[in-house]
Parts: C-alpha cells; sequence; structure tokens
C-alpha cells in the first residue's frame, strides 16, 4: 500500500516509557548543542581573541570552529530530529523543515571552510594546507553532506514535482530512498563529530605553549583546555543521543492513514 506526501505521521505511537526516555533524550540533546554552540563562542571570543577578516589571518581562523559547529553539529543535528520532534507534522511539512535547516548548514559550512584556507594561505610564512588527519577527515566529511544537500535538493524536487505526476506508482522508488539518506545522514554527522574532536585537539597542540618557553602548556589543564576538553565531551556525548534517536525503532513514526492512501 503506497503512502502519500499529504499523509501525517502518527504522533501517539510510543509508550509512556518511550515516550519519558525519548523527551529526556531530547531535552539532553538540546542541552548540549546549544551549550556547545555558545561554549565554542565564548571560547575564540574569550580565549582566541574574538574575530577578524582577511586582515589578521590567526583571527580569521576563529570563524572556521564556530561556523562548522554551527552547520555540522547545530543545524544538521537539528535537522536530523525534525522527524522525530514534530510529530503532529505531516510528512510535506516535515520535509520541508528538514531541508530548510540543511539549507541554513550551507553557508556556515561553506565559509566555515573558506576560512580555515585564507588563514593558512595569509599567513607569514603561510601554512600548509590538507596535511592533517583533522582535514582528511573534514574533505571526507564536507563531501558526503554535499551529497546529502544535492540528494534533499535534487530528489525532493523530482519527488514534490515530478514524480507525484505517478504518485501511486513512485511510492517505492521514493520509500527505497530514505533509509540510504537517513544512513548517510548518520554517517556524516559522526564523521563531523570526528572530524571537530580531531580539530579541538590540533589547535589545543598549536596555541597552548608557554609564550616564554614555548612549551606546550596543554597538559596543564588551565581554564582553556578545560574549555576545550568540555566542547569535546559535549560532542561525544551528541553522538551517542542524536543517532540514538534517530535509528532506534521505539522512537519512529508510524503512518497515520487517511483517505490519500493508495490501495
Amino acid at each position: 500500500m503506497g503512502r502519500s506526501h499529504r499523509q501525517s505521521y502518527g504522533g501517539g505511537e510510543m509508550s509512556v516509557a518511550a515516550s519519558l526516555v525519548f523527551y529526556f533524550l531530547v531535552f539532553l540533546a538540546e542541552i548540549l548543542m546549544f551549550g556547545l554552540l555558545s561554549l565554542v563562542l565564548f571560547w575564540v571570543v574569550y580565549y582566541r581573541g574574538g574575530f577578524k577578516w582577511r586582515e589578521d589571518p590567526a583571527r580569521e581562523f576563529n570563524f572556521h570552529p564556530v561556523l562548522m559547529v554551527a552547520g555540522f553539529i547545530f543545524f544538521m543535528g537539528h535537522a536530523m530530529l525534525v522527524y522525530r520532534l514534530f510529530r503532529c507534522c505531516n510528512k510535506l511539512t516535515a520535509k520541508l523543515l528538514h531541508t530548510f535547516l540543511y539549507l541554513l548548514a550551507v553557508p556556515c559550512i561553506v565559509v566555515g571552510v573558506i576560512t580555515v584556507f585564507d588563514s593558512h594561505n595569509l599567513r607569514v610564512p603561510p601554512i600548509p594546507n590538507l596535511y592533517s588527519l583533522h582535514s582528511w577527515l573534514g574533505l571526507v566529511t564536507v563531501g558526503l553532506f554535499a551529497l546529502q544537500v544535492t540528494h534533499t535538493l535534487v530528489v525532493g524536487f523530482f519527488s514534490f514535482w515530478l514524480l507525484l505526476c505517478c504518485e501511486q506508482g513512485t511510492a517505492s522508488f521514493r520509500s527505497g530512498l530514505v533509509p540510504v539518506h537517513a544512513t548517510f545522514g548518520i554517517i556524516t554527522f559522526m564523521l563531523a563529530i570526528a572530524t571537530c574532536v580531531t580539530g579541538y585537539t590540533e589547535k589545543a597542540f598549536f596555541v597552548m605553549r608557554d609564550p616564554e618557553t614555548k612549551n606546550f602548556t596543554y597538559s596543564l589543564m588551565g581554564n582553556e583546555a578545560i574549555i576545550i576538553n568540555t566542547q569535546a565531551a559535549a560532542l561525544a556525548a551528541l553522538g551517542i543521543l542524536v543517532p540514538v534517536m534517530v535509528a532506534l525503532r521505539p522512537f519512529r513514526r508510524r503512518w497515520s492513514e487517511r483517505l490519500t492512501e493508495h490501495l
């Protein structure tokens, strides 16, 4: 039996116990996502000197961690949770909100990539690009994200406007794309977390040095080291919470059958 885009999701299919667990996890995830974004802003402003553009490449770099956390973790994390959180919305509304959040992530990631290349190339002397584990993971993550966005826009356009001309005949094709898109979304999110954690570690070793002796001070666990490690711990927690909420069967929705169904 095919399903229409005009059908709504069933909102009350979870048991009471599952609902309590789910919304507790949502509460934790929201605290972590908003807290992480606030903490990375505080870190770069208070400890790393704030923001400048190309006239100061070192401080231009500060856009990079903020924008990457905003794009890959905050906006993408919320985009992944749309289908679980907004249980009263119909499928079309949920898809549009999902796409909108993905599109908000795009300029964050594009500008974040530009600033890191600028901060390397405009230094005197320049810093090499794409040599570290962090940068390699970042390339893979950005590539997968680009595929996700392309899939969302291109396939979304065809399914919403062209494929709906033959909705019953294309229902199985459209439903078959869902698990592929969801799986790659989780993979991209997990890779983004791994990339962020390696980036924090790399940055800590570069900047946390005694100005006189040039010895590393990261191991002394000063306030900045604690803030960096707290951000990494929040990322690790989100790497557990978000995939659990997206993938576990008790938290999934069932369709609410309507007169638009195809027999």
